[in-house]
């Protein structure tokens, strides 16, 4: 079950847990939790018995934007990830995708490269298993795949980058630097796009680009998901 904020009681005043722990009485299953702060489905997963699944939590995580990120490289790449070079470019620093996606590619064995200004950068990255690349041109030709985040707008009002144009001149994926990409080379983006911003339409439809793949094997990543907490008995 996944009622919204808008439609539940906790725009009349009740509480989170109230909240969570009304709708299990409810006898549902499972709850898919999407929430603008950290830590969120870890904490409703301490008030109820049902299964949680986090569906991004603020700045955090996104484990099943990650699983289906994995499912879309191996297929695409047609081996496994062990060894594959991957670029994050972009937003990183307020990127819940980017977090979980290096975890999920350096544990299947993958080399993960940020590629963003240093504003855009998480203060510290102590502990992360990345290199870190300020020149989007220089990394292109070595890499599997390219992973565009999106460059949210309201970063510019807060002076994290000159303007959209500046960011776009740098570190915009246009056909010019697609063509700098290796022939089996992929382009992901988790969406929505901002055309013309991080990539422009003509590289969206480009043949590398799988990024209509990523939302339909998300469907199924995500069937999956419910399948095993639910439905196998292989997930306690």
């Amino acid at each position: 079950m996944t009622p919204t904020v808008g439609s539940s009681s906790l725009k009349k005043g009740e509480s989170l847990r109230d909240t969570v722990e009304t709708i299990e009485a409810m006898g549902i299953d499972a709850v898919v939790v999407r929430h603008g702060s950290a830590g969120v489905p870890w904490q409703v997963a301490s008030w109820i018995d049902a299964k949680v699944v986090n569906a991004g939590d603020g700045w955090h995580e996104h484990p099943t934007q990650a699983l289906l990120d994995c499912y879309t490289i191996r297929q695409e790449l047609g081996r496994p990830m062990e060894g594959a070079h991957i670029a994050i470019v972009g937003d990183v620093k307020h990127s819940r995708v980017a977090r979980s996606d290096v975890l999920a590619f350096t544990a299947l064995g993958a080399r993960v490269t940020l590629v963003a200004p240093g504003t855009l950068l998480p203060p510290s990255l102590e502990g992360w298993p990345v290199s870190v690349c300020h020149d989007l041109d220089a990394v292109l030709p070595t890499v599997d795949v390219v992973y565009l985040l999106r460059m949210q707008l309201e970063r510019q009002e807060q002076a994290l980058v000159p303007s959209l144009r500046e960011y776009a001149r740098c570190y915009g994926l246009d056909a010019a630097r697609a063509a700098r990409l290796p022939a089996h080379a992929l382009v992901m983006h988790p969406g929505p796009m901002n055309r013309g911003v991080e990539i422009t339409a003509e590289v969206a439809a480009m043949p590398r680009s799988v990024i209509t793949r990523q939302v339909s094997n998300g469907v199924a990543v995500r069937m999956a998901v419910l399948f095993l907490l639910l439905g196998s008995g292989g997930l306690g």
